[in-house]
């Protein structure tokens, strides 16, 4: 019998798992990956590390289900979309700390090519807006800042690659650079309508083309590992969030799903034609499969799940992330206490990189409950921006959300995301669609399994929570949180933190 090894390198983790032919997941082994902030507002991770953390998993893995090279049918990969490394090409060590996909250090640089009237370009070809979030900006950062990095990519020495690309070297050992067309789409410089790196981007933001992985599709046979699994091989990579979309089987357009990670990522899958966003919503490549290429519109919660992290490592309210829902339950409404958690600035729709968090409403009689609660509600508050904004762009009225991810597993959160959404939210059957989506790829790329339809029958649903609130509370407490949203807008001013 064999086995489908699934790879999902993240921000705060590196897993490995083990899926057998029902889609059963049989083993995990997860190592945690730390993050390094060497002043506000700019988040790095040492290459090494990821790599060291995500290669220690698999061998954890492999061990814990007994299984060598030999059982393994193929390789998924899902990672953390952005996320910038560069690395020297004739030795394979990074030339400086991987710049992650929360970094706002270039924001003053996006903010120059907005003013130069370039964003509706960048749009109109990759589907994005001009952020500090995607990878562009962060290649140029360091090769501006890295002593002789410019000199070295002009050279033809240097590899860029999102975290996927570095760990497919790394597993490779060195002879392939390659990345799928998920994690292309995510860097400012690939034109999602020609499928190919752009020239005119990449002139703009002075990316030498040879720096630049091969471009493939996201299954299929791509790469074959080395030392560590001689000749199994690569035939599924996708961005953490197109993995957690094809792992909830939103196969057709109109379907949607949300994952509550370290921060929240929903997708609505639109089809062979991208759909473009008046509502500043991404335009981006679901996956490409047998040749066919699908679109879908996405919007991003910078902080998710972080911002319970920060409750318990920055403040110290909670010891563990599992103590807020009891917390947050212990008291019948928040208080009037509002968080907007932009401690990396707001994603869409507002995309504000100067934006920071901030905690609203605070009285005497504030509990740490109460912060509690409004946390869960400022996660919650954020993803029904997405939706809001996502049915106004496609014209549909959205029937029901998919979750997975983590913070999917509170139910008092998953019941706060229904009552204000007012549509019900269906939770599958297991969190790990990330990884899940990951194998499926790599499944059906190596023939693994048939068919979309016998992956579609796989999946089931967990639980479903409905709305219990009324039009009018809901309408009050969106409304206080467009306030709240508006006070914490534009805080940080060019040149601060």
């Amino acid at each position: 019998m064999s086995f489908i090894l699934a790879l999902d390198q993240g921000t705060s983790s590196s897993r490995a798992v083990i899926v057998d032919s029902d889609s059963t997941i049989l083993a995990v082994a997860q190592r945690e990956l730390p993050q390094i902030y060497p002043q506000p507002g700019w988040v790095e991770q040492d290459p090494e590390a990821i790599w060291s953390s995500q290669l220690a998993a698999i061998r954890a893995v492999l061990d814990q289900a007994h299984l060598s090279a030999q059982d393994i049918s193929a390789v998924g990969i899902t990672n953390q979309r952005e996320t910038t490394v560069i690395w020297d090409r004739r030795t394979g060590i990074p030339i400086f700390n991987a710049l992650v996909w929360q970094d706002r250090r270039t924001a003053g640089y996006c903010d120059l090519l907005r003013e130069q009237q370039l964003e509706s370009l960048f749009q109109r070809k990759t589907g994005l807006i001009l952020d500090a979030y995607f990878s562009g900006s962060k290649i140029r950062w360091v090769l501006d800042h890295v002593a002789g990095a410019r000199a070295l990519a002009e050279e033809g020495h240097l590899a860029f690659g999102t975290v996927d690309s570095w760990v497919i070297w790394k597993l490779t050992d060195g002879h392939s650079h390659i990345t799928d067309v998920t994690n292309a789409s995510r860097t400012l410089l690939f034109n999602i309508h020609t499928l190919d790196w752009d020239d005119e981007l990449l002139g703009i933001m002075d990316v030498p083309r040879s720096m630049m992985p091969r471009v493939v599709a996201s299954s299929g046979n791509c790469a074959t590992i080395g030392d560590l699994l001689p000749g199994v091989p690569v035939c599924g990579i996708a961005g953490d969030q197109q993995a957690a979309l094809f792992g909830q089987m939103c196969l057709r357009p109109g379907m949607v799903k949300n994952t509550y990670g370290t921060g929240c990522f929903m997708l609505m899958q639109t089809g062979e034609k991208p759909v473009s966003s008046s509502n500043r919503l991404l335009t981006t490549i679901a996956w490409q499969i047998d040749g066919k290429t699908e679109y879908a519109l996405e919007g991003s919660v910078f902080i998710g799940g972080a911002a319970v992290q920060w409750l318990r490592d920055g403040l110290g309210i909670i010891g563990s992330s599992a103590e807020i829902e009891a917390l947050a339950s212990s008291v019948p409404d928040n208080g009037g206490v509002y968080f907007v958690p932009a401690l990396s600035g707001l994603g869409a729709p507002y995309w504000d990189p100067h934006a920071r968090g901030l905690i609203i409403g605070l009285t005497r009689g504030t509990t740490r409950a109460h912060l509690c609660r409004a946390t869960l509600e400022g996660i919650a508050l954020q993803v029904t921006d997405l939706l809001t904004a996502m049915q106004a762009d496609s014209g549909i009225t959205i029937p029901e959300l998919r979750v997975d991810g983590g913070a999917s597993q509170n139910d008092l959160l998953m019941q706060m995301q229904a009552d204000l959404l007012g549509v019900p939210v269906v939770r599958s059957s297991t969190p790990e669609s990330s990884v899940l989506g990951a194998a499926f790829l790599a499944g059906l790329g190596s023939g693994y399994w048939a068919n979309l339809q016998e992956l579609e029958a796989r999946w089931s649903i967990g639980k479903t929570f409905h709305s219990s609130v009324s039009d009018a509370a809901r309408k009050q407490q969106l409304e206080q949180w467009k306030e709240a949203v508006g006070r914490s807008r534009d805080w940080a001013k060019e040149g601060q933190a």
